[in-house]
Formats: C-alpha cells, structure tokens, sequence
C-alpha cells in the first residue's frame, strides 16, 4: 500500500504563490504518472497537472502559464508550484499516482486564495 502525503496549503491573497508537495512511501520513479487534482466546494474533481515517467508534463487550461509541476525522484516528492493564484484556485489539492496499475491517492491539502 502506497502512501501519499500532501502539504503546503495555506492561505494566500490572490497573485501569490504557494508550492504544494507530496511524499510518497515507495519509489515514485516506478509510476507511470504522477497528478495533482483539485476540488473546489460543490464542484467536481479535476485534473490540473500530470507528470509522466518520462518527465513529460501536462496542465489544465486554466493553470497553464502559472502552474509547474515537477518531481525529486530521489526524495520520492512531487511538487505543484502555484505562482499567481486566482481566488478560483481555492480547492482541495489532491495527488495521485499510478503505480503497476493501481491508483494511489493523498489525503489533500487546502488552498484557499483571498481577493
């Protein structure tokens, strides 16, 4: 059993940054993707980035050019830097891995940007 821990929450006032990580408990470099997702209150999971074993990333149209994802394969971390936060950002931050065909997910972490 994988797991993942979250943090780097907090709350920040619209046009900070925040860098969210997530550790896991088994060797990353073995997933095939690595995702951060968010859910805002009333709202459905999304998917903002994903980070492929290969290192090739991709986002969601509304974070794209304000969002980085990334990973320290050494320290098992995967990071979400979130540079000019937007009030529609607040949510519940996820990560997720998939690792030998299963889904391994975190427990969250709260964003919550103030106008």
């Amino acid at each position: 059993q994988v797991q993942l821990v979250e943090s780097g929450g907090d709350l920040v006032q619209a046009g900070g940054s925040l860098r969210l990580s997530c550790g896991a408990s088994e060797n990353i470099a073995r997933s095939s993707t690595m995702d951060w997702y968010r859910q805002a209150p009333g709202k459905q999971r999304e998917l903002v980035a994903t980070i492929t074993r290969g290192g090739v990333t991709n986002y969601a149209d509304s974070v794209k050019g304000r969002f980085t994802i990334s990973r320290d394969i050494n320290k098992n971390t995967v990071f979400l830097q979130m540079n000019n936060l937007k009030p529609e950002d607040t949510a519940v931050y996820y990560c997720k891995i998939n690792l030998m065909g299963l889904e391994y997910w975190g427990q969250g972490t709260q964003v919550t940007v103030s106008s």
